[in-house]
């Protein structure tokens, strides 16, 4: 158990160390040269930039993560639900799969500035190109996962006359957890891009901007520390995100999956 103690210590120590010499080099590089703010600022006016910018960049903030997690749960509902269906009709698997396809490979960008003609509402909008981002992830995974039960598992279940359904509930379901989650960390950074892209198109202006636009009125008026400001909010959004599904998926699989065991052992 000691031995574990230093393990962890340096296993968080070593990157926080890193990143505080990289900030400091950054710092020394900007004050060194004299780089003037509006080329690159250091890391120290970033902070005083963020702290002084607050009351506007945390309302922007909470548009772009309300509409990151609004687009992550419709892609969780409608990712399982269909991956579910998949599993249930292969018929309808093969009609439907390719328009998952089609919308997983065609660029948010493209297709963004078409959302925002034919949505009339904003937020809806934006809604509809951070989920088709976050979709598919979820769709691929969990539909993987279904079909990679144990077909000995499966035989069984046959052999005792279970149903479709208790087969999906008791068999399948568990069974396709680990790929799920997967995919949730996934989706739920690639909601984030697709938020901040559709935002980027969408343009706005207000209560209702999110960090996109602040980094784009910022660029207008060459405020370069408040772009690194947005910059970092949005970097440590996608960071706690990707922690707090880490963290559910640790808590989900850890007493019953290997991947979650090897990291306790």
């Amino acid at each position: 158990m000691a031995r574990r103690r230093p393990e962890r210590f340096l296993r968080w120590a070593m990157p926080l160390g890193l990143i505080l010499v990289v900030l400091a080099l950054w710092e020394l590089g900007v004050r060194w040269n004299d780089t003037p703010h509006y080329i690159l600022p250091g890391p120290i006016l970033v902070a005083q930039t963020l702290v002084a910018d607050w009351h506007t960049l945390y309302p922007s903030l909470l548009v772009t993560l309300r509409v990151t997690a609004s687009a992550l749960a419709v892609a969780v509902i409608g990712g399982v639900g269909l991956a579910v269906l998949f599993t249930l009709s292969r018929m309808v698997e093969l009609s439907l799969f390719p328009f998952a396809v089609i919308l997983q490979v065609t660029p948010i960008i493209a297709i963004a500035p078409l959302i925002l003609i034919y949505v009339e509402n904003t937020h809806l909008a934006l809604l509809i190109c951070a989920w088709i981002v976050a979709f598919f992830p979820i769709l691929s995974n969990t539909t993987l996962g279904l079909n990679s039960a144990d077909h000995n598992l499966v035989d069984l279940f046959r052999l005792y006359g279970a149903s479709r359904w208790q087969m999906l509930r008791f068999l399948r379901l568990p069974a396709a957890m680990p790929y799920f989650l997967g995919g949730l960390r996934i989706a739920g950074g690639l909601a984030l891009i697709g938020a901040i892209v559709a935002e980027f198109a969408a343009g706005t202006a207000g209560t209702g901007s999110g960090l996109a636009y602040r980094i784009l009125e910022a660029s207008y008026r060459l405020n370069i520390p408040r772009m690194f400001a947005a910059l970092f909010l949005i970097s440590v959004a996608g960071i706690l995100i990707f922690l707090a599904l880490t963290l559910l998926s640790h808590l989900l699989l850890r007493k019953w999956h290997e991947s979650a065991a090897r990291r306790d052992g």
